[in-house]
């Protein structure tokens, strides 16, 4: 089955203007979160607004899974029109939603959303979902940029990126003067900390040749990394 996704080509202007076509018809499409919720209120507005067929999914907008949407896409034909209640019906983000309709687009299919008063195939219905793309990429490089900038910070005082170590300077320092008793075991001490056996040797790497910190021995602190 066909995917927004798949409907896309990177380097073309996806929502760029395209000859209205009358001569199609009305789709509608209508979704709600859980089967305990209706459809009566979106289907009554769909078909008041003339749609020759609605689809219908009872799914979370989060949920990729929208096989009713997908079937009124790879329904819809050049010419036709999608039609929802409102945009939030549509896409699970302003980045999905734009995805769909520029998919839509590229096939010479309109899209209407009755709530927002959308229409693509109008000057001004295009010229919406131009700025709902640019603020889109917007909002991604803000995040990327964002995103270096804290790291770039967090490095420059210091801070370990990353995930934390699974163990401390000072559990290594325990574990050391721990394993200096010849009647204490590797699984025992590990047990103790908390940890498996194969972290304990990753952070006392001389137990990996067999060796065990001698008595009295000065322990030597091992870098976290």
């Amino acid at each position: 089955m066909t995917t927004p996704s798949q409907w896309a080509d990177e380097g073309d202007d996806a929502l760029s203007a395209f000859p209205a076509n009358a001569s199609g018809v009305l789709l509608g499409y209508a979704r709600v979160s859980t089967k305990g919720q209706n459809l009566d209120r979106q289907i009554a507005l769909l078909e008041g607004a003339g749609c020759a067929r609605i689809f219908t999914d009872k799914k979370s907008g989060k949920n990729a899974e929208r096989p009713e949407l997908w079937n009124a896409l790879d329904y819809a034909r050049p010419g036709d029109t999608i039609v929802v209640p409102s945009l939030d019906r549509l896409g699970r983000s302003i980045q999905d939603l734009i995805a769909i309709v520029a998919g839509l687009r590229k096939r010479g299919i309109g899209f209407q959303s009755l709530h927002e008063s959308l229409d693509t195939t109008t000057p001004g219905g295009r010229l919406v979902f131009h700025v709902f793309a640019a603020l889109a990429e917007f909002i991604r490089e803000l995040i990327v940029q964002g995103t270096h900038e804290g790291l770039a910070a967090a490095r420059a005082r210091g801070e370990r990126i990353g995930r934390p170590p699974a163990m401390s300077e000072e559990q290594i320092l325990h574990a050391r003067s721990m394993l200096a008793n010849p009647e204490a075991s590797v699984t025992s001490i590990a047990k103790l900390l908390g940890i498996s056996r194969t972290t304990l040797y990753k952070y006392v790497p001389e137990l990996k040749a067999g060796g065990r910190p001698a008595v009295g021995a000065q322990a030597v602190p091992v870098k976290l990394g």
